[in-house]
Order: C-alpha cells, then structure tokens, then sequence
C-alpha cells in the first residue's frame, strides 16, 4: 500500500468535476441498495413526455437513461456543474438550468416526472411544477449516511433522525403527494484505503463540513494504521427511495 501521504496527496490533487465516483473503483466497494434508481426511472420515461431531473450533478445519471423524452430539463445547483452537464447532456437535447430545488426557476405544472438522485427535495417546490397526475421518484440519502466516518474522525455528526424515510414521506404526503413506494436500507460501504475517505469526504463536504486533511490529520493517520491493519473501514449508506404521485385535478 502506498504511504498515508503519497494517499492522501493523489486525493487532494483530484478534479471534483462533475459528480464522477469513478476513481473510487476498486477502492470502496459495495454501497448499492436493493433496488435499481435507473432502471426504476427508465421505466417511468415512457409515459413521460416532460422530464424534470433535480441536482443532475454532471448529468451522469440522466445520459445513462437515453433517449430520454423529447422536452427534458436538468437542474443544477452548483455552478461548476452546470456546463460540465450542458456538455454531456446537449447531444441528447436535454436543456440544462442552474437553480435550486428550494427554488426552482421553472413554470407551474410544467413536468409529466420529476427525478431526484440524491438532491435536495423540496415538496412544495416539487409539487408546484408537476402536473396533475405527475410522478416524482427520489432516492435520497438520510441523516444516518456514514456516521461511521465522523465517529472515526471525532467529527460532529448530524441529527440522525433529521432525514428518514419517515420524515420525508410525511412531508410529501403533507404537500399533496400519494406515495405509493417507499423503501429505506442501511447499506455497507467500505473503504480500503485512506486516499479514498480523503477524496470521499472531499465530494460530499455536507458529510463533515470543517473537513481538511490538516485538520484532521491525526486521526486521519490513526484511521490509516486501522485499515492497513484491518485491509478496510466499513461504513454504512443510508439511502432511501419514494415513488409519490400528484393526484389529478
């Protein structure tokens, strides 16, 4: 294994563009839940003339839905993100938008499904822009997401019971929605080198906010010694999915 600063420099120096996991092959494994989002939205597309995806991220999930319906929109909150979306997405004549899901700069009734792949989810917004008889499926991740890491770390952690399944399905259903799937999972994911927690929590800065490897560094090391002398550090997705229907006028 290469040496705790040759790992953590490699994740330092990696592009965060888009919301590209793909250096993490072979580093992490697992974290897959029971369910399959794509093939679930997939599914869905047919009966859905206008597309709404929520926090497209770099459109990596969307492009992999091709062909997608004929008015497709992309949302995106994070500015980098937006042409590095507009890039991958233009070819399949989807419009990239920059915005947020607490407010989306989009008309009323205006999207047949919303897709939302572990973006934020705002069910007034969300409701406002579907049309009567619109479907919305998410998979989000909870509170509980890898809580294993901040423990790890001596890092504060988040309420564990702000987003569960509970909680988001009362307030779809609060907004209008009839949800008809809902399902939760705490999934393993496990890290086999401290070069992938760096780069990890380097992507998903919400998961320790004061994150820096400086910061960090002695329990960083300690959590290195642990996982060349243990091969991995588990921790555990907290992932959920809902399929929610705006009932008809």
């Amino acid at each position: 294994m290469p040496s705790y600063d040759d790992l953590v420099e490699d994740a330092l120096r990696a592009s965060l563009s888009g919301w590209d996991f793909s250096r993490l092959r072979d580093r992490t494994s697992g974290g897959s839940p029971s369910w399959r989002y794509a093939e679930r939205a997939s599914a869905l597309l047919s009966a859905a003339p206008r597309l709404l995806d929520i926090d497209t991220g770099g459109g990596e999930v969307l492009a992999s839905l091709a062909p997608l319906p004929r008015h497709t929109v992309a949302l995106e909150a994070w500015p980098p993100n937006v042409p590095v979306a507009a890039t991958r997405l233009r070819p399949l004549r989807a419009a990239v938008v920059g915005g947020t899901a607490d407010a989306i700069p989009l008309s009323e009734a205006a999207f047949d499904l919303v897709l939302n792949r572990h973006g934020a989810l705002n069910p007034a917004e969300t409701a406002r822009v579907l049309a009567p008889g619109g479907r919305l499926l998410t998979q989000q991740v909870g509170s509980r997401n890898d809580l294993e890491l901040n423990v790890a770390l001596g890092a504060p952690s988040p309420d564990p019971e702000a987003w569960t399944l509970a909680v988001a399905v009362d307030r779809l259903r609060d907004h209008g929605f009839d949800v008809v799937d809902a399902q939760e999972e705490m999934i393993p994911y496990v890290f086999h080198d401290i070069g992938a927690v760096v780069f990890h929590l380097r992507a998903v800065p919400w998961q320790i906010r004061d994150f820096d490897p400086e910061r960090y560094g002695r329990p960083l090391r300690s959590l290195h010694e642990r996982i060349r002398s243990a091969g991995a550090f588990t921790a555990r997705n907290h992932r959920f999915l809902i399929e929610a229907v705006l009932p008809g006028s």
